[in-house]
């Protein structure tokens, strides 16, 4: 009887695959069973691949790793936004040569990951928490719910950040090509790594930062704490909403560094009647998400302030 690939051996064959474009049919079932990426996630906000886009698309859209995605936001008179993002098992030796030269990792150009979609539905719900306020968005990936949040909750301003230079490039264009559903609200992209030693220009600039999934990594906990502490404002009510399973001790660990930076945290698991619902199909079952655990895939509401 053949053994049992380890999870190390299928987590190297996932990288390969992405790197040679190529599918190992004999390793499929394996790999399947260890990656947590899906492609539904929670489904919260309608997403469809399209092959007719606005115009403004088509010059990325030339390149073979690019699709676009519409999202169509479950609000009234809401406007579609469309997100270009990479293709799915699409990497270049490039990307991780950034992840070497930034000390950054490669995940906000792997997907759109399941938390983010949660992120963007709780803001979009909570509309009120953002109205005629600055935010941040910190490890935004592709920037989904920074542009929702500037779509559909009247925000001063927000800004979409990511430390990957090349995920920042993603989000000017997305940015770029919804300007037309923000109103009034003023978007921007930054490149913002968490341990940069000068960022004075926005220091305590802001009432909310928000990310999810950003609390994966331990080596990082200390300069995101960092971060947050700096980025808050520090007159008048503030707060960081973060999403993000468990994960193992990881995000008691991140919890420890936040307090030792004296923040303050609160953890709510039922936070959303929705969300939970469909938390309790995958539990009980529902195979659209065939990996789904509680501890690595639903993410918990995290609520820091200084």
């Amino acid at each position: 009887m053949e053994a049992t690939p380890k999870p190390s051996s299928l987590r190297w064959k996932i990288l390969r695959q992405a790197l040679l474009r190529k599918s190992d049919e004999q390793s499929q079932t394996g790999i399947k069973r260890i990656s947590r990426k899906t492609a539904q996630g929670f489904n919260l906000i309608p997403c469809q691949l399209v092959d007719t886009v606005p115009s403004s698309f088509s010059s990325r859209l030339e390149s073979s790793k690019d699709a676009c995605f519409c999202y169509t936001l479950p609000t009234d008179g809401s406007p579609k936004l469309y997100l270009t993002q990479r293709v799915d098992n699409c990497a270049e030796l490039r990307d991780f040569e950034a992840c070497n030269q930034y000390n950054i990792d490669n995940t906000g150009l792997v997907c759109q990951w399941p938390s983010e979609g949660v992120l963007a539905y709780f803001c979009m719900s909570h509309a009120e928490l953002f109205r005629s306020k600055r935010i941040i968005e910190l490890g935004s990936g592709y920037g989904l719910a920074g542009i929702v949040i500037a779509a559909a909750t009247e925000a001063l301003q927000v800004t979409i950040s990511d430390g990957n230079p090349q995920v920042v490039d993603y989000i000017q264009h997305n940015i770029n090509v919804n300007s037309g559903a923000f109103g009034a609200t003023r978007v921007m992209a930054m490149t913002l790594h968490w341990n940069q030693e000068e960022i004075s220009n926005i220091s305590n600039s802001f009432d909310v930062i928000v990310a999810s999934d950003c609390i994966f990594f331990k080596e990082f906990h200390k300069s995101l704490a960092r971060i947050i502490k700096i980025l808050l404002k520090d007159a008048g009510p503030s707060e960081a909403i973060f999403f993000s399973p468990k994960r193992g001790d990881s995000l008691d660990k991140f919890l420890v560094e936040a307090k030792e930076n004296g923040l303050r945290v609160s953890i709510t698991e039922l936070y959303d009647v929705e969300i939970w619902r469909r938390h309790e199909g995958f539990m009980n079952g529902d195979d659209s998400w065939p990996s789904y655990e509680k501890d690595h895939c639903y993410p918990l509401l995290i609520r820091i302030t200084r």
